[in-house]
């Protein structure tokens, strides 16, 4: 039997995942602040820690214009956190790429972030499987 979207069960779920989103970007806006970043910036450079992208596809990734995206990387390069590479695979595509001092802040910024781990270490590693294996599921992706 499928529950409704607005039994009590549920809006608590929902309210507190929002309690939960909300905490984690307050921190992760002071978090960026404390490295001279904005948190559009921080969220740029830390997507580009793990893997050089085009522009198009960070903006595919953060859900916003490929425009905004341009000014975000202008702003990261003129700090020198980040370069812009022509791709391996296709000379015509501009890639950013993090350098090694952009690199280093975004691991650094990763660190300062305590607000997801403090709570999630207090679980046990079944739980937070679980937790994990949940909120995949909740965004249709699939379980390993």
């Amino acid at each position: 039997m499928a529950t409704s979207r607005t039994d009590p069960l549920t809006l608590e779920v929902v309210e507190l995942i929002g309690t939960v989103v909300a905490r984690y970007y307050e921190e992760y806006e002071q978090a960026a602040a404390q490295h001279a970043l904005t948190g559009a910036q921080a969220r740029v450079l830390g997507l580009l820690s793990l893997d050089p992208l085009p522009m198009r596809r960070i903006a595919q990734k953060l859900k916003c214009e490929p425009s905004n995206i341009t000014g975000i990387v202008d702003r990261l390069e003129a700090r020198g956190l980040v370069e812009r590479r022509p791709d391996p695979d296709d000379r015509r595509v501009k890639l950013a790429v993090p350098t090694d001092e952009g690199r280093d802040t975004a691991r650094r910024l990763r660190e300062s972030l305590d607000f997801a781990r403090e709570p999630l270490g207090e679980l046990t590693e079944t739980e937070r499987t679980l937790l994990r294996d949940l909120l995949k599921r909740m965004l249709g992706a699939d379980v390993a």
